[in-house]
C-alpha cells in the first residue's frame, strides 16, 4: 500500500510558476513509476508527466514540454513538479500517481488545485 500526499498547489498569474511536491509513504518508493496528471472541469484526466524510478527517464505531455520539469528524490521518497510559464490552460487539478512494479498496482494522491488566471 502507498500513501500519497500532495502539495504545491495555488493560484498565479500567466507566465508565473509554481512547484508541486508528492510525498509517499508506506512502501519502497524506489521501485515506483512517479507520475503527474491533471484534470480540468469537464475533461478527462491527462497525463502530464512521467518519470521512471531512477529517474534517468522522463515523458512529457505535448502541451507542457519545456515548460514543465518532473523531478524524483529517492531518500526524500519525493516526486516534484517544477511548472514554469504558466498558461490558463494549465488549470486543473493536478493528481500523484505511484505505479509499483513490485504489485503492478496504481496509487493517488487527492489531488492538488492549480489556477492559471490571464
Amino acid at each position: 500500500q502507498v500513501q500519497l500526499v500532495e502539495s504545491g498547489g495555488g493560484s498565479v498569474q500567466a507566465g508565473g510558476s509554481l512547484r508541486l511536491s508528492c510525498t509517499a509513504s508506506g512502501s519502497s518508493f524506489s521501485i515506483n513509476v512517479m507520475g503527474w496528471y491533471r484534470q480540468a472541469p469537464g475533461k478527462q484526466r491527462e497525463l502530464v508527466a512521467t518519470i521512471t524510478p531512477g529517474g534517468s527517464v522522463t515523458n512529457y505531455a505535448d502541451s507542457v514540454k519545456g515548460r514543465f520539469t518532473i523531478s524524483r528524490d529517492n531518500a526524500k521518497s519525493t516526486a516534484l513538479l517544477q511548472m514554469n510559464s504558466l498558461k490558463p490552460e494549465d488549470t486543473a487539478v493536478y493528481y500523484c500517481n505511484a505505479l509499483s512494479l513490485g504489485s503492478g498496482r496504481s496509487y493517488w494522491g487527492q489531488g492538488t488545485q492549480v489556477t492559471v488566471s490571464s
